[in-house]
């Protein structure tokens, strides 16, 4: 999993005043939570550019020379500018399993997809359960076996050291028949036909 640095500084003032006082200095009030109290700190707003990313990530934030490993739980935009308002972050501990939502992405040539198949994508995010370890920064599928009007569903992926929580059931990459598949199907016919003959 990417991990992304960030530095903060703890707030000496909780409220509306030092909040708004806060943001007119570029700075984002965020809290973290997770391991007893809550942390109420400020980060720079440049600090979240590289957090605007498809990629999941986790965050390793430094407060005041002390370094906290955490992820991003929510984040409030302001409705007319859309700056970063507000952030929670929740500190993770390493034998305890969070839930990130993790894209999907595909290995290897469908051979429906070289029969003129279109590949398509059911769902692009899964939602995945690990220790922090162990939380993978992709859902890896091979689909080099997948033909044409077949389908990988949350069942069929080897899932090693994290749990997928979506539906077993819920289709996750399918291959479309398309016109071009229809007319390589037909010929791949005509084709054991003549070799039966």
């Amino acid at each position: 999993m990417r991990v992304v640095s960030m530095s903060g500084s703890l707030r000496e003032n909780v409220g509306k005043k030092d909040a708004k006082a806060l943001r007119r200095d570029a700075k984002v009030p965020c809290v973290m939570y997770g391991k007893g109290e809550q942390i109420l700190f400020s980060v720079d707003q440049t600090a979240f550019q590289i957090l605007f990313n498809p990629e999941p990530c986790f965050q390793k934030i430094t407060i005041n020379g002390v370094e906290h490993m955490a992820m991003l739980k929510d984040i409030d935009f302001h409705p007319v500018t859309e700056i970063v308002y507000h952030a929670d972050f929740y500190e993770l501990t390493d034998d305890k399993p969070v839930v990130m939502s993790i894209p999907v992405h595909t290995t290897g040539t469908s051979k429906g997809v070289m029969k003129g198949g279109k590949l398509a994508y059911k769902q692009k995010r899964l939602n995945v359960k690990a220790i922090p370890a162990n939380m993978p920064s992709e859902v890896l599928i091979d689909i080099t076996n997948l033909d044409v009007n077949q389908r990988i569903r949350v069942q069929d992926i080897a899932a090693e050291n994290f749990t997928i929580l979506n539906p077993k059931s819920s289709e996750v990459v399918n291959v479309l028949s398309t016109r071009a598949s229809a007319t390589s199907g037909d010929a791949e016919g005509e084709g054991e036909a003549a070799a039966a003959e």
